[in-house]
């Protein structure tokens, strides 16, 4: 699996409609055959950074999806509300999706 993380530092006038310009490229994304999970949160101590944790099956699934217009496009409607150079960090994992966290489990299970 790939692991992607992406932190976006959002224009703060852009930043309640970010979820939104990012709507058509998180639909389509998700469709893609090879794509595991893509999936948004809001900071807390900083509304203005959203981060993307994104899963791909493999490198093939992956290149596809750089190829993709849906990202192109994204690219595109993200340019002009984007703050700063998002950051990324990239890892191949021999996982292939989400495990149990070891170290908590619902009370009583």
């Amino acid at each position: 699996m790939i692991f992607i993380a992406v932190r976006f530092p959002v224009r703060p006038d852009l930043a309640d409609q970010w979820l939104d310009l990012v709507a058509d490229f998180t639909r389509a994304t998700r469709a893609e055959p090879g794509n595991l999970f893509f999936d948004w949160s809001r900071g807390i101590e900083d509304p203005n950074v959203f981060t993307l944790l994104e899963g791909f099956a493999d490198e093939e699934a992956g290149a596809a999806h750089v190829a993709s217009a849906h990202f192109a496009a994204g690219l595109a409607a993200m340019a002009g509300a984007v703050a700063a150079t998002p950051e990324i960090i990239n890892v191949r994992t021999d996982r292939s999706g989400w495990g149990p966290m070891a170290e908590l489990a619902p009370a009583g299970a």
